[in-house]
């Protein structure tokens, strides 16, 4: 893929991310001009921190921006004690941790309960709650997931496992997905087994056509709702499993093997190394996974911030189909 190279950016503030933006159309700005390019009419003009006015793509003309304002002002209605962490780029891509009060504990560590919003206004990285896209979302057999803040390394960890109803089906859609002979046959085999399973979840990509403020507000609040308690997830089964899987020698060459560049692999076995003496433990898949996590999510790389979820979903279905074997 050809995108331009980007460092995630970390803040606690929403601030920085709820700048003004707005749609700019092409014939407004360009009104001496004939444009025979229909499919591309306005342009998403914001401006950061008060400064210069950006451009972040050019969209379709009923393409509709979803503002981060927005988002925060229903936010901020429906949970009155969180924290924040937001992960964003220069070039227009959102990843907004909300962290609620409530814990887990995993292997003696105290992950908090979480929600992961993304967006973005270069239409990049769709709309997403947990993962799932408002298309998904909205059908009323879409089952929410989960997600949790891991605070050692300020990872944001999604609930990949949660679509399944319980162990036992997620452990045959694994079974099922190693069958594949080579990448694009295990690919075609995972949408297949995650259809059969969950519908909705299949669902990527959100097209923002004809989306109001007022009525994204409205969805918005109503799916926010369902997280005000926490739930049952079957991912915090699947991170105990990760925790007591220890890495042995048959496992040499395992990061190396998983689906992510091979950089940010590099990166990722010096974050575990670096792990393993900050809290003086044996490397397991739990600490293997989180550092996998944080190369995705820390690094400098071309991948847009919806590529870095979908390797971490594809990373933890691969360490999940070992250490549940």
């Amino acid at each position: 893929m050809t995108y331009i190279s980007a460092q995630p950016y970390f803040t606690n503030t929403w601030d920085d991310i709820c700048y003004p933006v707005e749609p700019v159309w092409l014939a407004d700005i360009l009104p001496d001009y004939d444009i025979m390019a229909t499919d591309r009419q306005q342009i998403i003009v914001g401006k950061p921190d008060g400064g210069r006015k950006t451009i972040f793509g050019i969209q379709s003309a009923d393409y509709a921006i979803i503002p981060n304002a927005v988002i925060r002002e229903v936010v901020d209605e429906l949970f009155p004690s969180y924290t924040l962490q937001i992960k964003y780029t220069t070039t227009g891509e959102f990843s907004i941790t909300i962290i609620f009060p409530e814990e887990l504990s995993v292997g003696g560590e105290q992950l908090h309960r979480s929600l992961i919003l993304t967006n973005s206004y270069n239409g990049k990285t769709p709309f997403s709650i947990q993962g799932q896209t408002l298309t998904s979302m909205l059908d009323e057999t879409a089952q929410p997931g989960s997600s949790f803040y891991r605070a050692l390394c300020q990872n944001g960890l999604m609930g990949w496992a949660d679509p399944f109803a319980e162990l036992s089906v997620y452990r045959h859609w694994l079974k099922e997905l190693s069958k594949g002979k080579d990448k694009k046959q295990s690919l075609k085999s995972s949408a297949k087994a995650q259809k059969s399973v969950q519908p909705a979840s299949s669902v990527r990509k959100i097209h923002h056509s004809r989306l109001t403020p007022e009525l994204f507000r409205q969805q918005l609040h109503e799916l926010l709702s369902g997280h005000l308690r926490a739930k049952p997830t079957l991912t915090a089964n699947v991170y105990e499993s990760f925790h007591q899987k220890a890495v042995t020698k048959a496992d040499d060459g395992l990061l190396r093997a998983l689906p992510i560049p091979v950089q940010l692999a590099k990166q990722a076995q010096d974050r575990l190394r670096l792990e393993e003496r900050l809290l003086g433990s044996e490397p397991s898949y739990w600490l293997m996974y989180n550092a996998v996590n944080y190369a995705l999510f820390n690094a400098r790389s071309s991948l847009t911030l919806n590529d870095r979820y979908r390797l971490d979903e594809r990373v933890f279905h691969q360490l999940a189909a070992r250490s549940l074997a």
